[in-house]
């Protein structure tokens, strides 16, 4: 049995807050600063309004300010905020965080620093006091916070910087529904978890531009262009992996391929990319139809952006196997139109191929 501190109540914080419970953890979930409305919640009812789920009854909620009540005898902190909240943690953590204490992010995200992009797990760390910096990790996978909380079967990857760590923090958390797998590739699944979610608004735009096209008899749908976009985004997550020094098999596997499937299906990404595949820009899509709403993948667009533009220009990043990945960030960085480069899709690919002569 360990003490674990859940930082940030979101859904997902909070829907992890049950496989914890059910591992036999004593589990304390803190609130952020926004989060008060949701800790009075849980308190007096048990009940997350935004999760729509009852949390056990042995999780004990908490408010940003009992913090370092909350941290004592901590044995490991997940942290549950989103990427925006990143910093603002990283300081709760800074000034609470004891020496030696492993920490596993939820947060998705990426940071450009002009030259290369940053993964999330080492931004932390590096905001970190030396003496507390027991190990950073991050968790990646098909996870819905709703189905999580109502004990589904779910696959997740676990990465971290030392496999005996990855390894004993893995049998730490798993249940008999939440079947958590070790990796020491941190870069590929952390850029695999953040990537995962813009490339889901581009498959999104599938179901804006099927309801903008002429009605066909027999309901043909469009899921042959979504299915191209779908491997598009797999073929360039590996470029991008590979490039920052993860593994390509990464993709191929639940924080890849298994995550971008399951984001794809619903959520905040591919209703933003609904939006702009009906015609509406970025800019206008947000404000009137998801103004309170974070979108994640743009979230990531305009993190990476500039970065990404530099690497290209550099050759860190080779920019004819990324159409998708440009196209998006111009579509939300930029309020360009939806403008799918179907021509230059596995353009790397179709280079190897040999040409027959007719």
């Amino acid at each position: 049995m360990a003490n674990i501190l859940v930082l940030g109540a979101g859904v997902m914080g909070s829907a992890i807050t049950v496989p914890l419970t059910d591992a036999g953890h004593v589990v304390r979930l803190v609130g952020r600063h926004l989060d008060a409305e949701l800790i009075a919640s849980i308190r007096q009812a048990r009940f997350h309004p935004r999760l729509r789920s009852h949390l056990p009854e042995s999780v004990a909620p908490y408010t940003n300010d009992q913090l370092g009540e909350a941290m004592r005898g901590a044995d490991l902190v997940f942290l549950g905020v989103n990427s925006e909240g990143l910093d603002w943690a990283a300081e709760r953590l800074r000034a609470t965080l004891p020496p030696g204490v492993p920490v596993i992010l939820l947060t998705k995200g990426l940071r450009g620093n002009g030259k290369s992009i940053e993964i999330l797990p080492r931004v932390l760390e590096a905001r970190l006091r030396t003496g507390q910096r027991g190990g950073v990790c991050g968790i990646g996978g098909p996870s819905i916070a709703g189905e999580l909380a109502a004990r589904r079967q779910t696959s997740v990857v676990l990465a971290g910087p030392d496999q005996a760590l990855v390894d004993r923090l893995s049998e730490c958390v798993r249940t008999p529904y939440y079947h958590v797998w070790p990796s020491i590739d941190l870069v590929g699944v952390e850029v695999c978890a953040a990537l995962k979610n813009l490339f889901a608004l581009g498959v999104g735009t599938i179901a804006g531009l099927l309801e903008r096209s002429p009605a066909v008899k027999d309901e043909v749908r469009m899921h042959n262009p979504a299915s191209a976009l779908f491997a598009q985004a797999l073929w360039e997550m590996e470029h991008v992996v590979a490039r920052l020094g993860g593994r390509k098999s990464t993709v191929r596997g639940l924080a890849g391929a298994g995550d971008l499937y399951v984001t794809c299906q619903a959520g905040r990404n591919c209703r933003m990319g609904r939006w702009l595949g009906l015609g509406m820009r970025y800019s206008e899509a947000k404000a009137r139809h998801m103004s309170e709403d974070t979108v994640e993948g743009a979230e990531t667009a305009a993190a990476i952006r500039a970065t990404v533009d530099a690497m290209i220009d550099s050759e860190a990043l080779d920019g004819v196997v990324l159409p998708l990945l440009t196209a998006i960030m111009d579509m939300v960085c930029n309020d360009g139109p939806v403008d799918i480069r179907w021509d230059r899709f596995f353009a790397e690919r179709a280079r190897s191929i040999p040409q027959r002569r007719v």
